[in-house]
């Protein structure tokens, strides 16, 4: 996993209101990687992941994408260069089919009308539950199968890079197993990097290559899944 990191953070500071939730953080995210971000609720996880989307503008430090630090780091443009969000929430349209959400982001993407078809196959074929319920109402949809539209959604891009922020959130840890292990299969298929933030810790160390913990608006520790199999070795980082 050499070579330029696609996202690196040199010493970042961001937050709300003029009060900074991060402090002082330096990370980056690999080629071809697997990236596993743990630390307990209100630790600024979330607030990393929206600096580095561009949704949030950092208060000090700077952001690097393929090792530019771009005068639009806005997430149309991230977006443009390969880079999409899974949020937090599945941020879905209940009202709406899958079929309309997913054509509502290809269209708010710009995506050609031309290519659209095509795209969609391609999600359909690395998620092919989403098929059952392509055309129901997304209100209608289990948590699991929301989940698997909202990661539809981001993967519509083909991007090669995507940051998943708490796709666990509601499902069953075997149902957690059953959405990211295609997308461990696809990542490790086209060299994607995959920035994953998550609570449900045991699952998330399975998919990932190397994992950053946070606290209190830091990073206090970065190693390797298989460091962390013991319990008391993971509760001593928290």
């Amino acid at each position: 996993m050499s070579g330029t990191p696609i996202i690196r953070a040199e010493h970042l500071s961001a937050g709300y209101g003029g009060k900074a939730v991060l402090q002082d953080v330096s990370t980056e995210l690999r080629p071809n990687e697997v990236l596993c971000l743990i630390g307990h609720n209100g630790a600024g996880k979330s607030t990393l992941m929206r600096t580095l989307f561009g949704l949030l503008k950092p208060q000090a430090g700077r952001i690097q994408i393929d090792g530019e630090v771009l005068s639009d780091h806005s997430p149309r443009e991230l977006a443009r260069r390969g880079i999409a969000l899974m949020p937090e929430g599945r941020g879905i349209f209940p009202s709406l089919t899958v079929a309309e959400i997913w054509n509502l982001g290809l269209g708010s993407a710009g995506t050609p009308k031309g290519e659209r078809a095509e795209r969609i196959e391609w999600v359909l074929s690395v998620l092919p539950p989403v098929k059952d319920f392509y055309n129901k109402r997304a209100g209608l949809l289990s948590g699991g199968q929301q989940q698997m539209v909202s990661i539809g959604r981001a993967l519509l891009g083909k991007p090669r890079c995507l940051i998943m922020d708490e796709p666990s959130i509601g499902l069953a840890p075997k149902l957690f197993q059953d959405l990211m292990q295609p997308i461990r299969q696809l990542q490790q298929e086209r060299g994607m990097s995959i920035l994953l933030v998550e609570q449900n810790v045991r699952e998330a160390l399975k998919v990932s290559d190397r994992v950053i913990v946070m606290k209190a608006g830091q990073i206090v520790h970065e190693t390797l899944p298989s460091q962390l199999q013991d319990n008391a070795a993971l509760m001593a980082l928290y």
